[in-house]
């Protein structure tokens, strides 16, 4: 049986990492069944909305429209190659202003580009010229690399974006060691967004492979299936659950160095189980 990390942990990990899990971000898919899935959000939460080539904008704007209704904080994913030119990226804009979005995370995004947008910096330049309506825009980085790009063209990527944002969301990593790194480095290189962690959810052990595989963290999970202690307390019915991964994490976001600001949780729409996590995780780490 795994140690409970209110016994593993320092009073100020304690505080820290309870702090992170308060008020995390929970990511959503525009799919059927989003709306029964999101029922079970808290209310008043931190919601992101993913894109997808397959489904288009028009279902990421739907579903924030959606959800900002029902009270959420939203911030749509914005893929620039689903995005056709100018002029499309400024009637986005205004359907965002005109139901009170104004975070936005910024993303490539799959598939071929269907207009003038072609990675996430140029579309993030175009934003630049939008005045006086995103209050936060975020962009993706990637602790352990990314498949088809290479880790110099990432980090002047990172850097380059960093003019025009206000924080980064990592792709989920069950390397502990590895993410630490990455932040030591990219605060070497002179990246000083803060982070929003991102972590997966409570998984079917299935799904989370799935995920993994589509996403390019097959490392990272060959790594988590030769640790097998990082599957933390929530393995029921073959389900993974992030609380052994952020206990060995605890270190790094404690360092106020690290700017650790934020968890993001990948929940492949099984919200309810996750939010379920998060609350024992509370009453474990406050109680």
């Amino acid at each position: 049986m795994a140690v409970p990390l209110s016994r593993t942990l320092s009073a100020p990990q304690r505080d820290r990492l309870g702090s992170l899990i308060a008020n995390p971000i929970y990511e959503l898919v525009p799919v059927a069944g989003m709306e029964q899935a999101a029922a079970a959000l808290p209310a008043g939460a931190q919601v992101t909305v993913t894109a997808s080539p397959r489904l288009g904008i028009a279902a990421t704007l739907d579903a924030a429209a959606w959800l900002a209704a029902r009270g959420h904080d939203v911030c749509p994913h914005l893929a620039a190659r689903s995005i056709r030119d100018h002029a499309h990226l400024a009637d986005i804009s205004a359907q965002l202003r005109s139901i009170d979005i104004h975070k936005i995370f910024v993303v490539g995004g799959d598939g071929d580009a269907i207009g003038e947008f072609r990675d996430g910096l140029t579309l993030l330049e175009a934003l630049s010229r939008i005045e006086g309506w995103f209050h936060e825009i975020g962009v993706p980085s990637y602790p352990e690399g990314h498949p088809r790009i290479s880790a110099r063209v990432l980090l002047d990527d990172l850097r380059a974006k960093q003019r025009y944002a206000q924080s980064t969301t990592t792709q989920m990593s069950f390397n502990p060691g590895a993410v630490t790194s990455w932040i030591a480095h990219i605060r070497d290189q002179g990246i000083v967004l803060p982070i929003h962690l991102g972590v997966p959810g409570v998984l079917q052990l299935p799904k989370l492979m799935k995920m993994g595989a589509r996403i390019g963290v097959a490392d990272s999970m060959r790594y988590l299936m030769k640790h097998r202690g990082l599957f933390g307390q929530v393995v029921k019915g073959a389900s993974f659950g992030p609380d052994a991964l952020l206990g060995a994490l605890a270190g790094a976001l404690d360092d106020a160095k690290a700017g650790v600001r934020g968890l993001h949780l990948f929940t492949m729409n099984q919200v309810a189980e996750t939010v379920e996590w998060q609350r024992r995780m509370m009453d474990e780490l406050v109680g």
